[in-house]
């Protein structure tokens, strides 16, 4: 072996060690600045999340005021305050408190709409902004119509419904009343939630109008499905009272999907 080829080894080997340092290092500050970034969007979405608290919990306060008007009110459709019979001592505070945080919540869900959907899109232009602007008192009048139709077209027809069973008479309980329907009217509000959702992923490029439109079948039996867990009485009336206002706002969100494709 000439005496040449030991210094051209080793010259290869420390050019091997730097390359390998080099790679190593570059890792690192790849990782470092991902580790970086995730912090940086965790910081983000607690101060939104946090942010989001404290406006449900001013409007839950105002909300407050009113609980005892909003108990009367909501006790209409079973015949008033009088009918509920309490068997328990911290019944009457649990709904008082209950029918706040519902109250609490609607109120300051304008805040939290825009508060998520800031966090979700970042970095918008302003024709970007001004879609978010109109989304959020979408978003709110989406959920209010849920309540409303709630209140306004189920109600009326499952309570008297539940309340009549077999001829049976019925003493209500105001933990179990309060509970089903301020349990119903938000998860149908967020049910009417579903055109601003697939408008979201359509712009994120998860959905497109003709996927969705290719899938009305798997759409159809999913709005069966959650007809059926949200609809309170097991007859097929008040399922179909709930399918067919869901049904539409499919249509709308297809529409909604290919508007925010062409853009």
């Amino acid at each position: 072996m000439s005496t040449q080829a030991v210094p051209i080894k080793k010259k290869r080997r420390w050019r091997d060690y730097l390359r390998a340092v080099g790679r190593a290092h570059q890792k690192a500050s790849v990782r470092l600045e991902t580790s970086r970034s995730l912090l940086a969007h965790l910081n983000e979405l607690r101060q939104r999340l946090f942010k989001a608290f404290l406006a449900v919990l001013a409007t839950t306060v105002v909300s407050f005021v009113f609980a005892e008007q909003l108990v009367e009110y909501l006790a209409q459709p079973i015949g008033g305050r009088a009918a509920l019979v309490a068997i328990e001592i911290t019944e009457n505070v649990s709904i008082f408190m209950k029918v706040s945080l519902l109250g609490g919540f609607i109120l300051g869900l304008p805040v939290v709409i825009y508060q998520v959907l800031s966090f979700v899109l970042p970095g918008l232009n302003k024709r970007e902004k001004a879609w978010l602007v109109l989304g959020v008192p979408f978003a709110t009048l989406l959920f209010v119509a849920g309540v409303a139709f709630t209140w306004f077209v189920m109600f009326p027809a499952a309570i008297p419904f539940l309340t009549n069973f077999l001829g049976i008479k019925s003493q209500i309980r105001p933990a179990n009343y309060f509970d089903f329907i301020t349990r119903l009217m938000f998860w149908i509000g967020l049910c009417f939630e579903m055109p601003l959702l697939v408008m979201l992923l359509a712009k994120l490029k998860f959905v497109t109008a003709r996927k969705l439109l290719a899938g009305w079948r798997f759409a159809v039996l999913g709005i069966a499905l959650v007809a059926a867990v949200v609809t309170p009485t097991v007859d097929p009336i008040n399922m179909g009272l709930v399918m067919l206002p869901l049904m539409a706002l499919y249509l709308i969100s297809i529409l909604l999907a290919a508007l925010v494709g062409r853009n």
